[in-house]
């Protein structure tokens, strides 16, 4: 099985850090429910231990852990971090959403 082409902005990688020093975290999971205006919706949270069924990313000491249900779904994605005039939030682009809502939280492929 080939490794998942996801990629972890510099920026995301600095700002988990920054999260999981003050929260007192060993990583951020990111993960897929379905749910949300558009079928499917990102959910961000912090976890202290991983398991056998998490891949990991892992760039400049930033942590994070994807599930195997979740990981089909963030294949080829790039996490990135904005830090904008609308407000500081994770972002994930997707090429393979065919449809998002306008926050960028849920998505359809």
């Amino acid at each position: 099985m080939t490794a998942p082409q996801i990629e972890l902005t510099e920026r995301a990688a600095k700002r988990i850090n920054a999260i999981l020093e003050s929260e007192k975290a060993a990583m951020l999971r990111i993960s897929v429910e379905g749910g949300g205006c558009s079928g499917f919706s990102y959910k961000f949270g912090l976890d202290n231990a991983s398991t056998d069924d998490d891949t990991m990313l892992e760039r400049d000491g930033a942590r994070v852990a994807i599930d195997s249900a979740s990981l089909p779904f963030l294949e080829d994605c790039v996490i990135d971090f904005a830090d904008d005039l609308i407000g500081a939030t994770f972002k994930i682009e997707n090429p393979h959403a065919t449809a998002a809502c306008g926050c960028g939280v849920s998505f359809s492929i």
